[in-house]
């Protein structure tokens, strides 16, 4: 599943440069951050010349073209930022930017938030390398913590940068790259900090009109159709893993009174919980005859990723870790209120401007005052 956005990093080197870091291990943090975004930085050029370039490949040229269609029609038709941002384009050679680290306390689904001076509070740890980020997971792990670590092909940094098109995510199909330009601008446009949920609805309601309109002037029947499946079967494993999401925090709750010797007993409850999860997750597979493009996601058998659009080998990326209340978090943080910007839109007839409107007021509110009125439209 490509969002776990669908999962995205801000780049806190604002924060850094203004000396606001205390203990060694957040200057660590802090550095990475910097030297990793600033080697994407170093690595992109513009997209223009990329395409003239005669050594670009074919394949490549294309993609960075269609590309640069999508990001056009980002700023002329959903009136999102009209910046450099997804106007150069950077090859990593490496099949994600970076790879979040998501935790939750071992009964709870509640990710511990991680706070920054910029960005506020975060529900993850963005790294630059893979190795780094298993280091923190297993440093988490080893405090109790269910932990998660998911691979990011975009981020935004809220148009601090003018972030890149990279190979990370360009070789997936034109709709998917589309729906990521238009996502990640929408972080430029509207982003409260400390509000992870919000932000993240907020941007997949945007997408999804983004995309909609995207594929009726841009595409053809066939087309539609392939992403008209695969939407719907995001929305069926977003919804699955949902409720399960809802199952497991009512269990924590009911027995948050269990004593330490009922804990083996606890821990039980939730195993077999998880284990109704992957039976089900088997089940939705076979209505979709087969279909398993969230194996990894699910800690099963690995898949294989192209790496650059413009060459034929691959790379393997291993399955992340089986199911745990940190995938769950991960993944409902996306689609938390995304059905109240789905009314917003529908109750102006989307009117992108009306509902961008909408969610400025909502995001000026304090943040419980702001989620009252979100449960209200839901």
């Amino acid at each position: 599943m490509h969002r776990t956005g669908t999962r995205r990093v801000v780049i806190l080197v604002m924060a850094a440069a203004a000396g606001l870091l205390s203990g060694c291990s957040t200057i660590s943090y802090y550095a990475q951050a910097l030297g990793g975004h600033m080697d994407v930085m170093r690595l992109a050029r513009p997209v223009v010349e990329a395409i003239a370039d005669p050594a670009t490949p074919p394949a490549l040229r294309d993609k960075l073209a269609r590309a640069q269609e999508a990001r056009d029609f980002a700023s002329r038709e959903l009136h999102l930022p009209d910046n450099g941002s997804y106007r150069r384009y950077a090859d990593l050679g490496r099949p994600f930017v970076v790879w979040n680290v998501i935790a939750t306390p071992e009964f709870s689904v509640e990710p511990v938030e991680a706070c920054f001076p910029i960005a506020g509070c975060v529900a993850y740890r963005g790294w630059y390398s893979e190795a780094r980020a298993n280091d923190d997971a297993r440093e988490r792990r080893a405090q109790g913590f269910d932990v998660r670590v998911g691979g990011v092909p975009a981020y935004s940094t809220l148009g601090w940068f003018d972030d890149p098109l990279l190979n990370t995510f360009l070789a997936f199909a034109d709709a998917e790259v589309a729906r990521l330009v238009f996502h990640e601008l929408s972080h430029q446009l509207l982003y409260v900090k400390g509000d992870t949920a919000f932000n993240e609805s907020f941007a997949v309601a945007v997408e999804e009109e983004g995309v909609r309109r995207w594929l009726e002037r841009r595409a053809d029947s066939a087309e539609r159709d392939r992403y008209a499946q695969f939407a719907e079967r995001r929305g069926q494993f977003v919804e699955l893993i949902g409720r399960y999401r809802e199952r497991l925090q009512g269990y924590y709750r009911d027995t948050a009174s269990f004593t330490p010797l009922q804990l083996d007993e606890r821990r039980n409850g939730k195993a077999a919980l998880f284990a109704e999860l992957d039976r089900d997750y088997e089940r939705l597979k076979l209505s979709w005859g087969g279909f398993g493009g969230y194996d990894r996601i699910m800690g099963k058998a690995p898949v294989t990723t192209m790496v650059t659009p413009a060459v034929t080998t691959t790379t393997t990326v291993t399955p992340v870790a089986a199911p745990n209340n940190a995938l769950l978090a991960a993944i409902v943080t996306y689609s938390e209120w995304l059905p109240a910007f789905r009314h917003l839109l529908a109750k102006h007839n989307g009117d992108l401007a009306a509902l961008y409107g909408e969610a400025r007021r909502l995001a000026a509110m304090d943040r419980p005052a702001r989620e009252r009125a979100l449960r209200d439209l839901m």
